[in-house]
């Protein structure tokens, strides 16, 4: 990786840096005719995608059952990590839930209430890597939200990894499919003869998964359109440059695409980090996939004139991923509005939030972290407001509502006030 100065980016530099594309522009068209055709064909569409995208003939998509008896079949290690790793989970989302309300604003009674959607579904990826993570982060918000039915899709394989069926059993899926890509996010927004129609369609994916969801949100709820990963280190002259180094390969490992970034205002670390990402990629399995991410326009070694001027790269920048290393890390954070989820100190792996410490992984990328949050058990609530006035209530505020009804041209409005005073 090659160290750049942000004094010298030009305006095509920066906005590769900046309006990180996530390619779902590109897939539209696919996704959408993929949609279309398991709104009209259902089941059949499902066993033919299959076959076309997956290279594998399906006997059943509904694998509940399978699900289940993963969990006695996963190697004993792992099942006590995915156990582990759900409890923590669990626990963070347990402190998200919002409690109903009502308070008295000057006579009138306001409140408000929160009441789950009846069923979810999950998209936990497969292809190129196992992600029994994905299904945690999915299944376990909706269920602490109430949601009666929680389903998952996953991609069909030979054989499915046995982890990620686990990890939805334990996380407490209600339902299994083996379907994936666009196909899998139409399944589960209009349903087929197998698959239930969802409220709210959730989980990371490909592009197409992503295209998917933008082409099916409108008739179903959706969390956000996400990208390739991403991660942007914060550091300052006290960091380890080899971990900033490993931060930096961990996200670029997931895809081609992936995006990965440090900035800082100190020109030794920041050669430091290019010598020690030169020398950890070799020994790192999946290295090609690393180095091609590596190598992507938003991806790269950021060198600021002032900590400050770091500090508002890291902001417009948005990243999904947020880690900062760096002595004084809490006044750091402090002045950047704008990531999907921070992790502080040299001891805060990223890798820590993608399994196990509790917050979920499911991010806004691609700069959505200026304009929206991660998952989350909100994601899975709707609410109610709530309203009584009594008549002196009511009678205080008669002459600002007709006022304003009248003014809007809306006559009945006002008259349906003033009839309880007739």
């Amino acid at each position: 990786m090659n160290v750049r100065e942000i004094s010298e980016l030009s305006a095509g530099e920066r906005a590769a840096a900046f309006e990180r594309d996530s390619g779902i522009e590109a897939a539209r068209a696919d996704a959408e005719g993929i949609v279309d055709s398991v709104r009209e064909e259902g089941d059949a569409a499902l066993e033919r995608f299959a076959a076309e995208f997956d290279g594998v003939e399906i006997d059943a998509i509904e694998i509940t059952d399978r699900a289940g008896r993963a969990v006695e079949a996963i190697d004993e290690e792992v099942r006590a990590a995915i156990e582990t790793a759900a409890a923590n989970i669990r626990a963070f989302h347990e402190r998200q839930r919002p409690e109903d309300w009502r308070a008295e604003f000057d006579s009138r009674e306001l409140g408000r209430r929160f009441r789950p959607l009846e069923s979810a579904g999950v998209y936990a990826p497969g292809g190129t890597a196992a992600y029994p993570s994905s299904a945690l982060m999915g299944v376990i918000p909706a269920k602490v939200a109430g949601v009666e039915h929680v389903a998952v899709a996953t991609p069909p394989a030979e054989e499915i990894a046995p982890a990620t069926l686990a990890a939805a059993e334990i996380a407490g899926a209600d339902a299994v499919y083996q379907v994936g890509g666009a196909q899998a996010i139409g399944a589960l927004a209009y349903g087929t003869e197998t698959v239930r129609a969802c409220d709210v369609v959730v989980g990371p994916g490909n592009r197409w998964v992503a295209a998917a969801k933008a082409t099916v949100r409108g008739d179903v709820e959706i969390d956000f359109l996400a990208g390739p990963s991403e991660v942007l280190v914060l550091a300052d002259g006290t960091a380890d440059p080899d971990l900033v180094a490993a931060e930096l390969l961990a996200q670029a490992e997931h895809d081609t695409r992936a995006a990965a970034a440090a900035v800082t205002d100190d020109r030794g670390l920041a050669e430091a980090i290019a010598a020690a990402v030169e020398q950890q990629v070799p020994d790192r399995e999946r290295a090609g996939i690393i180095r091609e991410a590596l190598d992507g326009p938003a991806s790269g070694i950021f060198r600021a004139e002032t900590m400050a001027a770091a500090v508002e790269f890291t902001d417009r920048y948005a990243p999904e991923h947020l880690a900062i290393i760096a002595e004084d890390d809490e006044t750091a954070l402090d002045r950047i509005d704008s990531a999907g989820s921070a992790f502080l100190g040299p001891h805060s792996p990223v890798a820590a939030g993608d399994y196990a410490s509790g917050p979920n992984h499911v991010l806004p990328t691609g700069g959505g972290a200026r304009r929206v949050g991660g998952l989350s058990v909100e994601t899975f609530l709707r609410s109610t407001t709530v309203q009584r006035l009594d008549r002196d209530a009511l009678s205080e505020l008669t002459e600002t509502i007709t006022t304003l009804a009248e003014t809007e041209g809306l006559e009945a409005h006002a008259a349906s006030v003033r009839r309880r005073f007739d």
